[in-house]
């Protein structure tokens, strides 16, 4: 699974693989992000009205059939074995596919203390050896409500763990190859689709590397899902996939905290996390909904808070 992702490519080394008009005020408001959480906008690439665009969605996936926004869960991932039948993805896997920018994603181990025998979490990095940005797959769909206003919502789909990811983790993203954004977005009918399932199979790990990462100060032994350590957090020792073949849930479990919000439990059309409901209460601005635009929307100034 994909808890944590980072986007600290420069935007003038990112604009040139976004392709169609660009959210207003995305390049002013822009900031890398070392760690993107569940319940923040993310940007994305998607394909509506068979033309290319850039836009912003809130990384916790809301079907457009949802009478409930406020109670209904909302999963971060979804599998991709099982995203082509699953009633809450299944519209989006068919019209709503979207590719979202990353340059690295963070799991995390389950391990015990030899010392004093407490479970705790091993945060890990996954990136590219050249450090060059990449393409996770995932889907993204719009809800409208009753008054007009619209709320826009994404998730990362999952695969099996290749070689690297298998000693820390029993999932991992789904990554679409450069050079095959256009397949991955353009419509479908039933044979291409089932021709885009290749594409979510298990990567070839020979161009990536893992970072194990240290365990923030203070943690006592225990490193709690996403607490990772800073300013030296990224430049943790580099492995060559020896380890452990220890397996566990990355963030947010049940009962976690998501961007302020108590998690309850991962839904269970979907079996994955979950992020926190969002308060929808009429038009949502700022790129992930529709109801009002300005280049200070709150979904834009979001972009800096990591910065």
């Amino acid at each position: 699974m994909c808890g944590r992702y980072s986007l600290s490519t420069a935007i003038d080394q990112l604009l040139p693989r976004l392709k169609g008009p660009l959210p207003p005020g995305l390049v002013q408001h822009y900031a890398p992000r070392r760690q993107v959480r569940p319940g923040e906008p993310v940007l994305l690439q998607r394909q509506e009205h068979e033309q290319l665009q850039v836009g912003l969605a809130l990384w916790g996936f809301l079907p457009e059939w949802s009478k409930d926004p406020l109670g209904m869960r909302r999963p971060i991932n979804a599998r991709s074995e099982s995203v082509t039948e699953k009633a809450f993805f299944r519209a989006a896997w068919r019209h709503r596919r979207a590719l979202l920018p990353a340059d690295g994603f963070f799991e995390w181990q389950s391990r015990t203390d030899p010392n004093s025998g407490r479970p705790y979490k091993q945060p890990w990095l996954f990136r590219r050896r050249d450090r060059q940005p990449f393409w996770l797959g995932g889907l993204w769909e719009r809800w409208s409500g009753p008054d007009g206003g619209e709320l826009e919502t994404c998730c990362v789909l999952t695969t099996a763990p290749n070689d690297l990811l298998r000693r820390v983790h029993d999932r991992m993203p789904v990554v679409i190859p450069d050079g095959l954004e256009q397949a991955w977005l353009e419509l479908a009918d039933g044979p291409g689709l089932r021709a885009l399932e290749p594409l979510m199979a298990p990567w070839d790990p020979a161009a990536w590397e893992a970072v194990k990462l240290d365990i923030a100060p203070g943690a006592g032994g225990s490193a709690p899902e996403g607490n990772l350590a800073g300013g030296s957090a990224l430049q943790g020792a580099l492995v060559d996939g020896s380890g452990t073949s220890d397996s566990g849930e990355d963030s947010p479990a049940p009962g976690s905290t998501v961007a302020g919000k108590r998690v309850a439990g991962s839904n269970p059309d979907s079996g994955d996390p979950v992020a926190g409901s969002p308060a929808v209460k009429g038009p949502v601005s700022g790129g992930t909904g529709k109801g009002s635009s300005s280049e200070d929307s709150p979904a834009l100034q979001q972009l800096n808070l990591l910065g």
